[in-house]
């Protein structure tokens, strides 16, 4: 089974970098592995089209070089999409929409072995991470799946209300905060940066540290980590593809017409 970099950063205590993608095409991953930067690539497949054989692909050229991989899991297929991507060789996992104590609780089961020990519900399989038929069920398959890291993200009011017995499930490694469906489940949708978005956050991340639960943050560029470094926050997810893309069109596209208006 390979080395889980993002696992074993995290237990030494040394911050990480990671990066979301949202297209399936492995280049993009050896992109990001050439930059020798980032620590682990987040692949958000609750956005974007995948299927099977993509992330496999998406494990491979991560392989390449010294970096993790993450999928974020839609809710609605959870079990389904972790136990695969763990089975492709993609070795952490973000779940979304948690509600309460259970919501994680059956997170870390999907993840984790089903052994007496582990209490999980992720079978044997012939799968890629185990070499198809090499290490299937084997000692080193059930050591793999305690180093997963179980990701959650906490996005929703019900989960800020139960927020301390949230972050005491044995398992859980690291919370995200999502202020888009935050805001929306309080009913100020659209208002990402409302103060009491931003409060709720800052809970969040003030109480996971003190419960010793890892929080990440999400920035879009190096500015946005000053705030977050200055809480205690030591975790990063920086950009993805399309917001690049858009934001580096956008910003050119400005200036070269700018200029062609003055000829």
């Amino acid at each position: 089974m390979r080395r889980n970099m993002l696992r074993e950063k995290m237990r030494d205590r040394r911050p990480t970098i990671g990066t979301r993608i949202m297209s399936s095409w492995p280049a993009i991953i050896e992109v990001i592995g050439h930059t020798g930067k980032i620590d682990y690539v987040e692949f958000v497949s609750e956005y974007g089209p995948y299927d099977l054989y993509d992330l496999e692909n998406l494990a491979r050229a991560s392989e390449l070089f010294d970096m993790s991989t993450m999928i974020k899991v839609d809710q609605s297929i959870q079990t389904y999409a972790a136990q695969r991507a763990l089975g492709a060789g993609i070795q952490n996992v973000l779940f979304t929409d948690i509600r309460s104590v259970e919501d994680v609780k059956e997170c870390v089961r999907i993840v984790r072995a089903e052994t007496p020990q582990s209490k999980g519900i992720n079978p044997c399989a012939m799968r890629r991470n185990v070499g198809y038929v090499v290490e299937s069920g084997s000692v080193e398959y059930v050591e793999a799946m305690e180093e997963a890291v179980v990701a959650v993200m906490i996005e929703k009011a019900s989960a800020m209300e139960h927020l301390e017995d949230i972050l005491a499930v044995e398992g859980l490694d690291m919370v995200q905060f999502g202020p888009c469906d935050y805001a929306m489940s309080i009913g100020i949708a659209g208002q990402k940066k409302h103060p009491r978005v931003k409060e709720a956050e800052k809970v969040m991340i003030r109480t996971s540290l003190e419960r010793g639960v890892v929080p990440r943050a999400e920035i879009n560029n190096v500015e946005e980590a000053f705030e977050y470094i200055d809480l205690g926050v030591r975790h990063f997810s920086i950009g993805n593809e399309l917001r690049i893309l858009h934001d580096w069109l956008k910003r050119g596209g400005e200036r070269l017409r700018e200029e062609l208006l003055k000829v």
